[in-house]
């Protein structure tokens, strides 16, 4: 006897991540709050609320593994991505991190902020392009 398997329809498959009022209905990646701590994701107006709240000497992080609204096209060289595909794969080969590219540029590009930041004419980042 053939057993038939049963797979999501189209409606379940291409369902909107948000409903008409423009409010959060499904999330396509849980948020960060929900990974941490098991509960709800946070609303898109508690996410505004929080980050104009004023910061206490915390340093910026990379939004992690949620679900990007924005995107921005960097060219690199192929000697450049070959680097960043060689450190994604050394951080899962000798730290057991599976992370993608785009996670590493964040982090990156959050470290990068963090200590522009802190330490502005002396950051890297102003001595790095000023050497150019």
């Amino acid at each position: 006897m053939a057993r038939r398997v049963s797979l999501p329809a189209a409606d379940d498959l291409f369902r909107p991540t948000r409903d008409a009022s423009g409010e959060k209905a499904v999330r396509a990646v849980p948020d960060a709050d929900d990974t941490k701590t098991g509960t709800g994701s946070a609303t898109s107006r508690e996410r505004v609320a929080r980050a104009a709240a004023p910061k206490k000497d915390v340093a910026p992080r990379s939004s992690g593994r949620v679900r990007h609204d924005e995107k921005m096209t960097v060219y690199i060289t192929s000697d450049e991505l070959l680097e960043l595909e060689h450190a994604r794969l050394s951080l899962r080969s000798a730290h057991g991190l599976a992370i993608d590219r785009g996670r590493i540029v964040r982090e990156a590009v959050a470290m990068v902020l963090a200590d522009f930041a802190e330490h502005g004419e002396d950051s890297a980042l102003v001595r790095r392009l000023s050497e150019e």
